[in-house]
């Protein structure tokens, strides 16, 4: 059972995704406005009991980010083999996984397109596995972990590469143009441990294969990040981790290739999905 957030006729409603469109489920759960409520009330299995039999209301839709009210989102960066290298500048593996908050307002729902600014055209492309945490807890231990997920989506986390070094310690800027990057198409019940530990990520921009890895490679493997994490802030249902992208993102390249207008991003990751993006500029 997959399930998104959309638009249709002007309106927002979120609901089951069908293979001939979406089934609203909005009506039927007065109680849970949005999907993020769902998700704080273990709602899931309980939409997905719903849906069944239901027929498609909307053929015509929008897709927008699955939790566009989500109030916090991490993302982990230089998390795969040879990122610390791709860097170039000579440091050691790092002890600790690095972290840094990105707001909803920098992300496009799936099929829309991502906008490069006339301030910079870096914008450049890291094909991610997103969970979703649906048990809030601290200090959790790994062995844990996996239990505090409710579900999975994908993300393209975009990045205005020549605002990540406006200063010393800080990729903020870089990281939150509006609509650089994107999530979805849409949530995943996380149910078995293969759908992560199993997971292989490819990137594609136009076809091209950019990013091939799988997620057992991790440095800082999920277990572990969901753990760190809850050591300094409580998890709490709807929080989103960005779990971090392999080699490949077109800065990496010499030179580099980064997405220009007309270009097409694609992750994947099966049991979850294709996220798609097209590219334009921004227009002031």
């Amino acid at each position: 059972m997959r399930f998104a957030t959309y638009t249709a006729n002007g309106e927002s409603f979120y609901g089951a995704v069908a293979d001939a469109g979406m089934i609203a489920l909005n009506s039927a759960f007065p109680q849970w406005p949005t999907l993020l409520d769902a998700i704080r009330d273990g709602g899931l299995a309980a939409l997905g009991r719903a849906a069944e039999g239901r027929d498609v209301t909307h053929r015509e839709f929008a897709y927008q980010i699955p939790l566009p009210n989500a109030v916090r989102l991490l993302c982990v960066g230089v998390n795969f083999p040879d990122r610390n290298a791709e860097y170039k500048d000579g440091s050691e593996q790092p002890k600790h996984m690095s972290l840094f908050p990105r707001f909803l307002s920098g992300f496009a729902g799936h099929e829309q397109n991502l906008v490069r600014p006339p301030e910079s055209h870096t914008l450049d492309y890291e094909g991610e596995v997103a969970v979703i945490i649906g048990k809030a807890g601290r200090r959790i231990a790994q062995d844990d972990a996996y239990d505090h997920i409710a579900a999975l989506t994908l993300c393209n986390e975009g990045t205005i590469r020549d605002w990540v070094r406006h200063a010393k310690f800080n990729v903020t800027q870089g990281k939150n143009w509006d609509k650089s990057g994107s999530l979805g198409p849409w949530l995943v019940p996380f149910t078995d441990a293969a759908q992560l530990d199993e997971a292989r990520i490819l990137t594609r921009v136009n076809g091209e294969v950019r990013q091939d890895d799988y997620l057992s490679r991790m440095l800082f493997p999920i277990r572990r990040q969901i753990e760190y994490i809850s050591t300094f802030m409580t998890l709490l249902p709807g929080d989103i981790i960005v779990t971090g992208t392999p080699t490949g993102a077109g800065a990496r390249y010499d030179p580099p290739r980064y997405l220009k207008p007309g270009d097409v991003v694609e992750v994947e990751v099966a049991g979850i999905g294709v996220l798609r993006n097209g590219i334009e500029d921004e227009v002031l």
